[in-house]
């Protein structure tokens, strides 16, 4: 059965309006997407050693390639979050659908760093922009209750989270049992499974979903500039990004360093796509009873924690899982959080765009991250330094999210272009 097909009940949706989706329709279709759309993405670090192997590749090759496709992700999502907001994030969806199908593909058939760059870098890059948190995130906040949003955000969360879960041991077999090439080719097969089920996501009378005075974009990102607790947001994000895309690449290739087999990389990867489905879910469900930025400032510190033991612990298999459960649990549980505050503060006009200038920073983060993983790898033969800087910026984006305040902002006339 299509997302499409399912009716509105006004039990499970009290926002519930002719010119609204029902909230189960939402959250299937949006999970769907971005089961989908985030769970391919968090199994490429497994790429990282057949390709750099058969292709002669240096980890600083792959890794800029992956920092660029983050760098592309972000600055598209402004843009694709724009769109989105305007035309329908459908539209945006299918789109970014045929670019990850096209970027997956075009990845496996690059024979140079350039080619690398091109396809899993900016193709892959765009297509995530248009395919994940933001632009469902903006459907959920015009089509979700105020009191429902961040219960409605973490179930999405969660599913990105189960995603990540099911589709690292699927990509390790299909790399053990076809090859890396074929691999990405079925992978980006199972890409173009977005598109259909962006159709459960047709907003009817998109420019109606209310949320206040009608704003112009210009005006719109006038007031999130300069609001202090959008830019405090914004900086803390910059740091998620770092410490997941850093560990999501580089993990495999660290454990293989310290001989540890590639069976426990995979499981690792697949706990922490395990245990973000339960701390996501529980983010979502306390920003309904905490303030969100001290949920935010906790998740930060505990990161710092989690990393400074690992790294100072003994290296074994049970280490890695207990480590891989841990940082699962804080794994993109910012998410809900972050993008809740947005629509809480600014409304839901705008949410997409607002929540891709967010995510913006994150995308930087995660280019720093990346590439830096694989540049001071190559520099010093090691990982150390990026460890310990990771737990150095999860003490600042702490400090930095103490500061937000989560209350709606007044506006007392329209405001002009």
């Amino acid at each position: 059965m299509a997302c499409s097909d399912f009716q509105d009940n006004p039990r499970m949706n009290p926002a519930s309006t002719p010119s609204r989706l029902s909230m189960s329709q939402v959250l299937l279709c949006g999970a769907a997407i971005v089961t989908l759309s985030m769970g391919i993405r968090h199994g490429f670090g497994l790429f990282l050693q057949p390709m750099t192997m058969d292709r002669g590749w240096s980890r600083e090759t792959f890794a800029f390639a992956l920092a660029v496709q983050n760098l592309m992700w972000g600055l598209a999502g402004p843009v694709a979050g724009m769109w989105a907001d305007r035309f329908g994030a459908w539209r945006v969806l299918i789109v970014g659908a045929v670019l990850y199908a096209a970027g997956l593909v075009t990845m496996a058939m690059a024979t140079s760093g350039a080619g690398l760059t091109g396809s899993a870098g900016f193709l892959l890059g765009m297509a995530q922009s248009g395919t994940t948190y933001a632009v469902i995130y903006g459907v959920i906040a015009r089509n979700v209750a105020p009191e429902k949003r961040s219960w409605a955000m973490g179930i999405t969360a969660a599913a990105g989270s189960f995603g990540q879960f099911l589709m690292v041991p699927v990509e390790s077999g299909l790399i053990g049992a076809l090859g890396w090439q074929t691999a990405l080719i079925v992978l980006g097969c199972a890409a173009l499974a977005i598109a259909p089920l962006a159709l459960g996501l047709r907003e009817p009378h998109l420019g109606q979903a209310g949320g206040g005075p009608t704003q112009s974009v210009r005006a719109a990102l006038r007031e999130a500039f300069g609001h202090p607790s959008f830019l405090w947001l914004t900086a803390g994000y910059f740091v998620c990004g770092f410490q997941v895309v850093f560990i999501g690449v580089h993990m495999p290739s660290y454990l293989k360093d310290h001989g540890l087999t590639p069976e426990v990389a995979t499981t690792s990867l697949a706990l922490i796509g395990l245990f973000n489905v339960f701390g996501t879910y529980a983010v979502g469900v306390l920003g309904q009873r905490l303030a969100k930025r001290h949920i935010l400032a906790g998740i930060y510190l505990l990161r710092g924690v989690a990393i400074t033991v690992f790294v100072l612990a003994p290296l074994t298999p049970w280490s890695v899982y207990l480590f891989s459960a841990v940082i699962g649990l804080l794994w993109l549980s910012t998410v809900p959080p972050t993008n809740a505050i947005v629509a809480q503060i600014f409304g839901v006009q705008y949410m997409s765009m607002l929540g891709g200038i967010v995510f913006l920073s994150h995308q930087l983060g995660s280019f720093a991250g990346v590439w830096l993983g694989g540049r001071l790898y190559d520099l010093t033969g090691s990982y150390h330094v990026v460890w310990w800087l990771s737990v150095m910026l999860g003490v600042m984006a702490a400090l930095a999210n103490l500061p937000v305040r989560e209350t709606a902002i007044e506006r007392r006339a329209p405001q002009p272009a």
